[in-house]
C-alpha cells in the first residue's frame, strides 16, 4: 500500500531559516510542498522518509535565499494491482459503491465489480446483493459506515496541473464550469468469495 519512492527537488530556503540545522529546514519545506499532495503516476504523497544527498547550495543575484538541489526518499500512497484494501463505504450511487481509507477517498467499485446478482436500491440510495441460498434470495445491503475488503483492479492518474484558457472556453458562460477531476483515483472489485462488506463473511 505505502511504497518509497526516490525524488530530486531544488528546494529554497528563506534567509530568516539560516539559524536552523539545514536538514530541519529542508524537511519542512518538502513537506509543505508534497505532504497529502498527488503527484503524477506516482501516488499520493505522505511524509518525507529520508535525505540522501545534499548538493551545493547557491544563492542567487536579487534573492537572499539558498536553492539546494536535494536527494531524497518520500512515502507515497501507491497499491499496487490486485492488492486487497479494507475500507469503509463513504456511500453509494448509480455509478458504483465509494470507499474511503479515512485518508484516501477516490475509490470506486463500479457495479460490474460487485458481487451479482446486484441492484441499486433508489429509495434507500444503496447497492444490494441479492445472495442465493436454499431458502431463497436474501438482501444484503451495503450500508454507508460499513466496512469492506476489496480488491484494487486499476488506477486512474489526471493531470490537474493548471492550464490557459482556451478561446472556446473563454467565450463560454461561468456557470458552465467543468467538474473537478480527482487527480488520483482507485477502481476496486468485490467480485468473488471473501471479499465485500466484512459482516458478510464474520457473521455466524
Amino acid at each position: 500500500m505505502f511504497v518509497l519512492v526516490e525524488m530530486v527537488d531544488t528546494v529554497r530556503i528563506p534567509p530568516w531559516q539560516f539559524e536552523r540545522k539545514l536538514n530541519d529546514s529542508i524537511a519542512e519545506e518538502l513537506n509543505k510542498k508534497l505532504a497529502n499532495k498527488v503527484v503524477y503516476n506516482v501516488g499520493l504523497c505522505i511524509c518525507l522518509f529520508d535525505i540522501t544527498k545534499l548538493e551545493d547550495a547557491y544563492v542567487f543575484p536579487g534573492d537572499g535565499a539558498s536553492h539546494t538541489k536535494v536527494h531524497f526518499r518520500y512515502v507515497v500512497f501507491h497499491p499496487f494491482l490486485d492488492e486487497i484494501l479494507i475500507g469503509k463505504i463513504k456511500g453509494c450511487s448509480p455509478e458504483g459503491v465509494h470507499v474511503s481509507l479515512g485518508f484516501f477517498e477516490d475509490i470506486l467499485i463500479p457495479p460490474e465489480s460487485l458481487q451479482q446478482p446486484a441492484k441499486f436500491d433508489e429509495a434507500e440510495q444503496v447497492w444490494v446483493w441479492e445472495y442465493e441460498t436454499e431458502e431463497g434470495a436474501h438482501d444484503l445491503y451495503m450500508d454507508t459506515g460499513e466496512e469492506i475488503r476489496f480488491r484494487v483492479v486499476d488506477e486512474s492518474f489526471v493531470d490537474t496541473s493548471p492550464t490557459g484558457p482556451s478561446s472556446a472556453e473563454a467565450t463560454s458562460s461561468s456557470e458552465e464550469l467543468p467538474k473537478k477531476e480527482a487527480p488520483y483515483t482507485l477502481v476496486g472489485s468485490i467480485s468473488e468469495p471473501g471479499l465485500g462488506l466484512l459482516s458478510w463473511w464474520t457473521s455466524s
